[in-house]
Formats: C-alpha cells, sequence, structure tokens
C-alpha cells in the first residue's frame, strides 16, 4: 500500500518541493524514515505515532518505510509531521486527498493539534510558483501563508478536523487574505534632537541616497540617538521590499501571527560583542544573521572599534554585493543583505580627543591604535563620515521645537521619486546601488567640478571606491537641491564628509 502527500521544504529563503511517500507492506512492525532526516524528522515517528493514535485511528501494526524526496537532500525541521501522517492514513485507505494540487505542512502535538513552524511564507511563495493551489498549514500560520496571493490556504486547528474536511463532512473555511492595517506606530523622531544640525543634514542625504555614514564624537552627543532617528526619515518599504524582508523573519519565526507583514524598515543594533557568524548568519542551522535582518533597513554599530576586527570584515563583501553567501558542510546558502550601515564612534578610548576643553590626555599611539580597530578597507565603504560634536548648553537649554521627522521625510521621498524616475526599468532602486553604467551616465562632471574632484582626490589620497562613493552622494546632495546636474557646491559639500582625519594621516 503506497501514500504520497506533497509538501515543502526550505533551504535558505527559498521553498522547494518535498514528496512524502509512504510504503506499508507485511513484516515485522517498523517504522523508518528515509530521504537525509536530521534528529527532529526523525523523532516525528513518535509525534505521528501517539498523534494517530489519540485521534482514535488504528496505528499500522506493518513495516512502514517513508521516503522524503529529493532523498539527497537534508531535511530539517518538525513540519513534516502533518505530511508524513496523511502519508500514513492514505496508504492505509483512512483518507483521500483532494485530487487538486495541494501541499500540507505542520507540526503535530501527541493529541494530534498543529503547532506552527517558520519559514511559511518562502514556502507558500515557491508552493504557488510550483502549481499548488491549495495549501494547508496550522492555523497560526494560516494568515501569513496568505501573503503568498493566489493560493487558497486552509488553517488546521487538529487532525480530526483535517479529516473531516478531506472526507466532506465539515469543510474548513478558506482563510480569508490578510490585509495589512493602517501602520500608525510612532518612530523616534528627529524633533526630539537638539542642534546637531550639520549630522542631521549628514543624515538626511544618507536617507536620501542610501548611504553608509560613520559618525564620529564624544561620548554623550548624540550619536545613537540620532541614529535611531533614522527610520523615521527612510522612504516607505514597497510591496515587494515587505515581502523579501518578512521572508528573512519567517524563517527566524520572529513574526506576528496577528500581524504577519514587516511594514517598517527594519532596525538592528547589535551588540559589540556579537561574533562573526551571528552578525553574517550560519551556524549548525545556517540561519540569516544581522545583516540579513536589516535587510532594506539600517544596521547599527555603536562603538564600532569595540567589535572584533574579524566580525567588522565579514560586512565588506555584503556591502559590495548586497548578499551574504554562506558555505557550510550541510550547503550553502544565499540571504540578501541590502542595508544602510550607520556606525558611530569616538575619536580615541577616552572619547574626548580633539574637544576644545582638553581634558584627552591619551598618548598619539594609543589614539592611532584605538582608531586602527576599523580597517581601510571597510572604511572605503562608508559614504559619509561627519563630526558630532559635544552639544553646547545654549542648545540644550532652548524651549523651542527641532525640525520634525516628517518634514525630512517629505524631502527624502522627493529625492526618491527622482531617483525613481532616473533608474525606471533597471535594477538600481537609489544613488548608492549605482552600477558603473549608471554611475557614468548620471554622475558626470562638468570641467569646474572635475578640476574640484582632481585637486580633492589627490590631497586625501582617495582610492577609487572613494572616487565614486563621493559622486554618488554628490548626485544624492543634488537630487535633494532638484538640480538636474552635479554643481561645484554639490560635490564639495560631499567632499567634505570624507575629509575626517583619522589620527595624524588620513586612511581614506
Amino acid at each position: 500500500m503506497m501514500g504520497h502527500v506533497r509538501s515543502m521544504g526550505l533551504r535558505g529563503l527559498d521553498g522547494y518541493e518535498i514528496s512524502v511517500e509512504c510504503y506499508i507492506t507485511n513484516g515485522l512492525p517498523g517504522f523508518d524514515v528515509v530521504g537525509l532526516p536530521d534528529a527532529a524528522v526523525k523523532e516525528a515517528r513518535e509525534r505521528v505515532r501517539a498523534a494517530i493514535k489519540n485521534c482514535g485511528y488504528k496505528f499500522p501494526v506493518s513495516r512502514i518505510t517513508l521516503n522524503l524526496a529529493p532523498a539527497g537532500t537534508k531535511k530539517t525541521g518538525t513540519l513534516y509531521d502533518l505530511p508524513i501522517l496523511l502519508g500514513i492514513l492514505e496508504a492505509s485507505g483512512l483518507v483521500k486527498l483532494p485530487k487538486q494540487p495541494c501541499a500540507f505542512l505542520g507540526e503535530l502535538s501527541l493529541e494530534g493539534k498543529l503547532r506552527p513552524v517558520t519559514g511559511i511564507l518562502p514556502m507558500a511563495l515557491a508552493a504557488k510558483k510550483l502549481g499548488v493551489e491549495a495549501l494547508y498549514v496550522p492555523k497560526e500560520n494560516a494568515a501569513e501563508a496568505t501573503l503568498a496571493e493566489g493560493l487558497t490556504v486552509y488553517g488546521v486547528e487538529s487532525v480530526p478536523a483535517l479529516t473531516a474536511h478531506l472526507s466532506g463532512a465539515v469543510p474548513i473555511a478558506p482563510e480569508k487574505p490578510w490585509r495589512p492595517e493602517r501602520n500608525d506606530a510612532e518612530l523616534p523622531d528627529f524633533r526630539d534632537v537638539k542642534g546637531q544640525e550639520n549630522v542631521k543634514r549628514a543624515l538626511e542625504i544618507a536617507a536620501a541616497g542610501g548611504h553608509n555614514v560613520l559618525m564620529v564624537g564624544p561620548p554623550g552627543s548624540g550619536k545613537s540617538m540620532l541614529a535611531r532617528r533614522l527610520p523615521s526619515i527612510l522612504p516607505d518599504m514597497t510591496g515587494q521590499e515587505a515581502i523579501e524582508v518578512t521572508k528573512v523573519y519567517s524563517v527566524l519565526g520572529m513574526l506576528d501571527a496577528k500581524n504577519p507583514l514587516i511594514q517598517t524598515r527594519p532596525f538592528r543594533s547589535p551588540h559589540h560583542t556579537i561574533s562573526a557568524t551571528a552578525l553574517a548568519g550560519g551556524g549548525q542551522m545556517l540561519r540569516p544573521g544581522e545583516i540579513s535582518m536589516a535587510h532594506r533597513g539600517v544596521l547599527f554599530l555603536d562603538e564600532l572599534p569595540e567589535f572584533h576586527r574579524d566580525t567588522l570584515e565579514v560586512l565588506r563583501q555584503p556591502l559590495e554585493d548586497g548578499v551574504v553567501s554562506i558555505s557550510r558542510v550541510q550547503g550553502s546558502v544565499r540571504y540578501p543583505s541590502q542595508f544602510m550601515l550607520v556606525c558611530a564612534m569616538n575619536p580615541c578610548k577616552c572619547g574626548w580627543y580633539g574637544d576644545p576643553s582638553g581634558r584627552c590626555k591619551c598618548k598619539q599611539s594609543d589614539i592611532d591604535k584605538y582608531l586602527g580597530k576599523v580597517s581601510g578597507p571597510l572604511l572605503d565603504r562608508v559614504d559619509i563620515i561627519v563630526e558630532v560634536p559635544a552639544v553646547k548648553f545654549e542648545a540644550l537649554s532652548r524651549n523651542d521645537t527641532a525640525e520634525p521627522s516628517s518634514e525630512i521625510k517629505k524631502r527624502v521621498d522627493a529625492a526618491r521619486g527622482i531617483q525613481n524616475r532616473r533608474f525606471a526599468g533597471t535594477a538600481v532602486r537609489c544613488n548608492a546601488l549605482m552600477d558603473p553604467a549608471a554611475l557614468r551616465e548620471s554622475c558626470a562632471l562638468d570641467e569646474t567640478c572635475t578640476a574640484l574632484m582632481k585637486t580633492a582626490f589627490e590631497r586625501m589620497q582617495m582610492s577609487a571606491r572613494s572616487y565614486d562613493r563621493i559622486r554618488k552622494v554628490a548626485r544624492t546632495i543634488a537630487d535633494l537641491d532638484g538640480s538636474a546636474d552635479i554643481q561645484p557646491q554639490h560635490l564639495a559639500e560631499a567632499i567634505s564628509y570624507r575629509s575626517f582625519k583619522f589620527g595624524p594621516e588620513d586612511q581614506n
């Protein structure tokens, strides 16, 4: 007797089809699961056995062989409990599966109730591409599965409810497509920040063009406060971007069952003790890391020199490629990592180097050692470096309210609108992501700008990467100014954001 049930698997952020084949034959009683199952899949035998008995069915006293095809791919997790149970019931003649293309996912309790699993959204999207018309998932995952529009999703609470539905006795109503409600969540606002107008300007430029930022200043100058307000001026996510971000959080099991779609841009702020694996992703289960959790949002690294050197170095390639590739013995996966890198650091160990008060007593060798913890290649990938001075008493004591984020966001949205029209029909989304062809077309310099750029290039000993990044920032400044061409004042401002001296010599 044979049973055949379609299910789905997960590789990275991509789903793929799994065929659960059940063969029941005479012989010594046994229950074998083959097809490279991990420990959680092997343990499904006991959960399935108990669920079948507790739901009033007779577990076959026969030799049962279950194959999870393709057999050469590692199977992980508890989502195969339900298709394994259905395979046994179908092979025993106790249930009959629908004729329409359908797939089943879900973890079982010992009494036959379904528990939620992770990664439903990417698997639902893959099922839709594979021609699956109906998807049966645990009730708590149903709203998330409906985000893959075009599927009929059934939220199942228990095995008896599912078998009653399959027999036609008590049909389960399809889950209604989940629609996001108005997002009224208030983000930290720039109106709370007093002073620091130059830093606000730099962050506005960064938000308008998607540029990476490094803020350098003494303790208590507001670096962290400013960084946490950056998401409030970023453009709203598109529907496609929201799905991309939600897939990452779905795999990690970090979604809210009632609000399964991530609607606001992520802001991730890992502690400086984080490991390279936790930042980039990987581990025994090949999970996304912090840089993928910050996809389409902001990755904020406070106290940058305190991070381990090898931890910071894993950022270099993802910043260039927009993806992180992880290779382990179990296989290779690619996770998206297009994020804005925002960093903050003190100018020295005590934090007061260069302060007019003269309170810094650090030796120059100690200052150079502290700043040298951040490598030149990583700094080269930062578009904007801005000094954050200590706030004066006069600025703190003023009672007037600073410009709110809503007003800054209007200018940012207008600049992004210009970029959307400029890059329409291409894969480029903002100025920071321009490829060489787009850079040549959109960032041409006239004679005056070329002469200015040449002087800065030679005096500051820039790399080719720094040269390109200055042009991208200048293009964003021109967009904020509503200018069709890059003007000398735009280029001069962009150059000023690369002029910070790291110790006695510029490390850019």
